[in-house]
């Protein structure tokens, strides 16, 4: 049987609708005829893992203007498929995303290893910062994560533009019994290849 893993990638969200139209007139389009195709490491990641793996890598729900009620829909969905020992991956928002569903939720299934890869923590944000409110978690209650897995790994580089190294001290702090696993260059890991991740899994057996 292969081994599974589930990654959940970022996304949006914004707590008035008049702010995600304004975002939409200055948003960087990147699929124009013209420009240069993006590649980021999850396009290789099932090869670079191989035979043994199943990778799912779905496209959650609305990911420009997310919300946690229909990605949790989503991600619910693919629990029918899903064997034993799931390794799941969620960065940034998706690593949100992970936080509050697994404080919130039990799941059926056991997970040999969850990865939180650059995750905001709500606390450290700006107060007056609303935006993807409803994927908020208190940092209180992530101990529970340590209750849901085998292994949880905290991922993050020092020089992500998005979220500050501190939100990753910060996690670190509430989870003790977690692996931090810092890096100096791998910005918000918008990068094309992630070989640590890939030997990361790959150890887990």
């Amino acid at each position: 049987m292969k081994k599974q893993v589930f990654y959940i990638h970022g996304g949006e969200s914004y707590e008035e609708h008049n702010d995600f139209l304004e975002r939409l007139k200055t948003r960087e389009i990147r699929d124009l005829p013209s420009a240069v195709p993006y590649v980021k490491w999850t396009k290789s990641m099932a090869e670079d893992l191989g035979e043994d793996y199943e990778v799912f890598l779905p496209q959650m729900p609305n990911s420009q203007n997310a919300k946690y009620e229909e990605w949790k829909i989503w991600f619910e969905r693919h629990f029918e498929y899903f064997h034993k020992d799931m390794i799941l991956i969620g960065c940034s928002l998706g690593a949100m995303f992970l936080y509050k569903y697994l404080i919130e939720n039990k799941p059926h299934f056991s997970i040999k290893s969850v990865i939180l890869m650059a995750s905001p923590v709500p606390e450290l944000l700006p107060k007056e910062e609303k935006d993807g409110g409803d994927f908020f978690f208190k940092l209180e209650d992530v101990y529970m994560l340590q209750q849901r897995c085998n292994m949880l790994v905290i991922m993050h580089s020092k020089d992500d533009f998005l979220v500050p190294y501190e939100h990753a001290l910060k996690l670190k702090e509430a989870l003790p019994e977690a692996e931090l696993v810092t890096f100096e260059d791998k910005n918000h890991f918008l990068v094309a290849e992630l070989p640590e991740l890939i030997e990361m899994i790959k150890g887990l057996g």
